[in-house]
């Protein structure tokens, strides 16, 4: 089973609560509900977020460690940088670095 291409965005919405765009599968799921967040029903089906009313620290450290665990599992994710609270937020899309391509093989020695 592949990840989805499309990256998962961990944001904080405009009435304040954390909540989980884009598509996952039950393994993503599985990690979500590990970071704390909640499957709640809503107008759209459901909707993935973090409990209301502990903090914006404690939703920003939350966020953080999803992305993290998400990324460690090979999901694309984009986490909003106001929830990163690593000291050096990435530039870019998270997800594991691929060497570069090597023209010509290494001799053994």
């Amino acid at each position: 089973m592949s990840p989805s291409p499309e990256p998962m965005r961990i944001v904080r919405a405009k009435d304040g609560h954390v909540e989980v765009d884009g598509a996952f599968d039950a393994f993503a799921g599985h990690i979500l509900l590990r970071a704390s967040f909640l499957s709640v029903p809503s107008l759209d089906g459901r909707s993935i977020r973090l409990p209301l009313g502990m903090g914006r620290s404690w939703e920003n450290e939350q966020a953080t460690w999803a992305a993290q665990m998400l990324a460690t599992a090979r999901y694309p994710v984009r986490l909003d940088p106001s929830l990163d609270t690593r000291l050096a937020p990435p530039a870019r899309l998270s997800g594991p670095a691929r060497p570069p391509a090597m023209a010509t093989q290494a001799r053994p020695t």
